[in-house]
């Protein structure tokens, strides 16, 4: 098979960022709306195509440093999904962002190229390369509100923490390709015994582990999320939470359940009290704030919690509770900050009082949002309740041999419980709080109404039905013949 083929997502997804910045050469300034929706639709095709039976076969290529599976298209389906709606949540931003729209239709682009990538990596190289793609695209997109104090300190602030994770993990990967004369997940799957003894292999991977849980936001390095989610502008902020974020887990999967198994099952004290760690403080830290967005960055550090228990599982079970989760998460994530988006230019700022009196201005963008975070709280039949569900039973399976895993799910059910205060605050706010200064109709453009549809529709439907979703992530995590052949040929 030829190896480019297998890149076909990859080189369409940088045609049309490469496209958005030629075709805003050549049209009239008014025109920018209609560049949005064209690159919207741009990547609808493309989501539609990696959605049907002419997305890229499985296989390997590049050195067996890339790999196709049905993991990777899982990941890629929503990297696809998410930057289509973030391009229309940014049409209806637009003013707030100014000049540049073409750049910033590009940029987004550039970063889904790095998160599909990064669902196909089996390397650590190519692991390292498309969360460097990801995160440097993110440092212009954090930032690209260059008129407000706010937005040039999230990029700067997160410029700065990025790099120093980013330099942790290439002496990390250093340190592995030093003692296992390898990067590739097949040869250090095959030499784990051997390994496992190495101080400077064990040293090395921790040291991954730690950029790893940078881009995850998990517990001790999440200390950047709530900073750079509230100075971004909402689109970039959008595709960090649900973008950056799987790119970190897919990445976490592969290397926990592929490359090193047995090594990750010997740390799992560490990952719980990793786990234990992420969930306390989001949650915790989530209850006194009235900034909508910065909530929303607590939220991600807690989720980001919740996500890790599949990790500390160490099972299929687990792994395909993971994936179920993060499915979810897409569809509530994407259905909030769309609603913040259209919302910017009727209510002064970002505190949740001002969404008093949204129930009368626009019921429609009320009811999405309180939708979204209905389902972030984990009731039924939300897709984030049956997400949860299959998250502490994964962990529960386990606990019989694993202690620990008990205090783990103590944590975890405390946390849950927290986030009905913080969710519901903003619900609250939204129906019954004091009474606006204004309360002036909000339109709503096409473009919103789609892709909230669409979110509102994922939500739902997939808590109703949720084996849908969870037969194709359990189909996603089995062990498949491109995996299996990329371990033997790399191994070889």
């Amino acid at each position: 098979m030829n190896d480019y083929s297998l890149i076909t997502l990859e080189i369409l997804a940088v045609i049309v960022g490469l496209g958005a910045l030629m075709v805003d050469l050549w049209i009239p300034a008014s025109a920018r709306r209609a560049l949005g929706y064209g690159t919207a639709a741009a990547l609808g095709c493309l989501l539609a195509f990696a959605a049907g039976s002419l997305s890229p076969q499985a296989g390997l290529g590049f050195h067996n440093t890339f790999v196709v599976d049905d993991l990777a298209r899982y990941f890629k389906t929503f990297f696809l999904f998410g930057a289509f709606v973030v391009v229309l949540m940014t049409v209806d931003f637009a003013p707030k962002i100014g000049s540049g729209l073409s750049e910033f239709y590009a940029l987004v682009c550039f970063a889904l190229v790095g998160m599909l990538f990064a669902a196909s990596a089996n390397d650590l190289v190519m692991l390292f390369v498309s969360l460097e793609l990801i995160t440097v695209t993110f440092y212009v997109l954090n930032s690209f509100q260059r008129g407000r104090i706010a937005s040039l300190e999230a990029g700067i602030k997160y410029l700065i923490l990025g790099a120093v994770a980013s330099g942790f993990m290439v002496f990390g990967i250093a340190l592995v390709f030093g003692s296992a004369n390898s990067t590739n997940f097949g040869v250090i799957a095959s030499r784990q015994a051997e390994l496992a003894h190495s101080t400077v292999f064990l040293t090395g991977l921790l040291l991954v582990l730690v950029g790893l849980g940078f881009k995850i936001a998990a517990f001790p390095f999440q200390a950047w999320a709530p900073d750079v989610y509230q100075g971004s502008p909402a689109p970039a902020t959008a595709f960090l939470a649900v973008g950056s974020k799987a790119a970190g887990f897919v990445l976490l999967v592969r290397l926990v359940t592929q490359a090193v198994p047995q090594i990750a099952a010997e740390w799992n004290r560490l990952l719980v009290v990793m786990a234990a760690g992420t969930i306390a403080y989001g949650s915790l830290c989530a209850l006194p704030q009235r900034n909508l967005k910065r909530l929303m960055g607590y939220s991600s550090i807690a989720n980001a919690g919740y996500l890790l228990l599949g990790v500390v599982a160490m099972s299929t079970s687990g792994s395909t509770a993971v994936l179920y989760y993060l499915g979810g998460y897409f569809f509530t994530v994407l259905a909030a900050f769309t609603v913040i988006c259209a919302i910017a230019e009727h209510v002064e700022g970002d505190d949740i009082a001002n969404l008093a009196g949204l129930g009368q201005r626009s019921p429609f963008l009320a009811a999405a949002l309180s939708i979204a975070f209905v389902s972030l709280a984990g009731i039924p039949p939300m897709v984030g309740f049956f997400g949860k569900v299959l998250l502490l039973r994964a962990v529960f399976e386990g606990a019989a041999a694993h202690p620990s895993f008990y205090l783990l799910l103590a944590v975890a059910v405390v946390g849950v419980v927290l986030s009905l205060y913080y969710y519901f605050g903003v619900i609250r706010s939204i129906y019954w709080g004091a009474n606006p200064s204004s309360l002036a109709p909000i339109s709503t453009s096409l473009g919103t109404k789609v892709a909230l549809a669409a979110c509102i529709g994922g939500i739902v439907f997939l808590g109703v039905a949720p084996n849908s979703l969870l037969k194709i992530a359990d189909q996603a995590v089995q062990p498949k013949s491109a995996t299996a052949a990329a371990q033997h040929a790399a191994a070889h």
